[in-house]
């Protein structure tokens, strides 16, 4: 695909495949919470006319390769024209072969959390929490936060250990919460090497920590993509769509969810050149996921 071509896609089209859509919309223009920075308040303009935007928030605009730069370089992605080419084209909008299982239990809408203040992991209580889990505060450093959140419901505020993701949200856990801040996501993580052959999928944060602690904090040569929900699933397709990757692994949950996702994903694995699937369950079977079976190994309990 080169920038002409691009350029023609509509930027509507392009955000919907983001599962990103419009606030209010008239005959000719389209207003959108900015998907190139976090905002409250619509201030993201779509022309329809003229297939441009503009962000009237920091004053941004351009045309659909200027979005897409824009976008993968608030997601802390590589974004040269290159990179934007590439992700329109897997993004493609052109049809997915891909078909997302429908999982019967699905994970419900977090609480309306707010974001008080994020910060290095220092609560004894969270500490405690990664150490029962078998997670070393080295490697946690590197990949989580302290967040401190107000859940506007019940006015009460409390902390967990976040992980973010592509939408700049944040995974959060701790003892008593599981759940969500900000849009739920994807997160991916890039490997040691630069352009590797190996593409890592997890469930859950905790999984892809404890598969990490067990390389003794080395991390992947590969890249890694954490769904933080398998109903997320089909937001990792772009990450591997034509992209070269020659093996994916997946380490999902030992679970008839975590087995029909696998199923799925085997199946557009096969449409890609030159990609093996090598499940990664054997590993870890007979415990739940990679985190269980990574405190087995450790006498950890809960």
């Amino acid at each position: 695909m080169d920038i002409a071509h691009a350029n023609t896609i509509p930027i509507a089209q392009i955000l919907s495949q983001l599962d990103i859509h419009p606030k209010r919309s008239t005959p000719h223009r389209l207003l959108y919470l900015s998907p190139v920075r976090l905002e409250k308040t619509p201030s993201f303009w779509v022309y329809l006319k003229t297939n441009r935007w503009h962000d009237y928030g920091d004053g941004r605009g351009g045309d659909p390769v200027d979005l897409v730069c824009a976008y993968l370089k608030f997601c802390r992605e590589a974004h040269t024209v290159s990179d934007a080419l590439r992700w329109i084209n897997n993004m493609g909008v052109a049809p997915y072969q891909f078909k997302p299982p429908v999982f019967e239990h699905e994970e419900p809408d977090a609480p309306s959390l707010v974001l008080k203040s994020r910060k290095t992991i220092q609560h004894l209580g969270l500490i405690h929490y990664l150490e029962k889990r078998g997670i070393p505060l080295e490697i946690a450093h590197r990949h989580l936060k302290e967040i401190h959140v107000r859940n506007q419901n019940t006015q009460k505020s409390f902390f967990a250990l976040g992980f973010s993701n592509e939408e700049g949200g944040y995974e959060l856990r701790n003892p008593f919460f599981k759940g969500s801040l900000g849009a739920k996501s994807i997160s991916f993580i890039r490997g040691t090497e630069p352009k590797p052959v190996g593409i890592h999928l997890f469930e859950g944060f905790m999984d892809y920590l404890s598969a990490i602690t067990q390389l003794n904090g080395k991390g992947f040569k590969g890249d890694a993509i954490v769904t933080n929900s398998l109903s997320c699933l089909k937001q990792a397709i772009p990450y591997i769509q034509d992209y070269g990757y020659r093996t994916a692994y997946t380490w999902l949950d030992n679970d008839p969810a975590g087995q029909k996702a696998a199923v799925a994903l085997d199946e557009f694995f096969k449409t890609q050149a030159d990609l093996t699937h090598t499940p990664m369950n054997k590993i870890y079977a007979p415990h739940k996921d990679v985190n269980a079976w990574h405190m087995h190994q450790r006498n950890l309990t809960l």
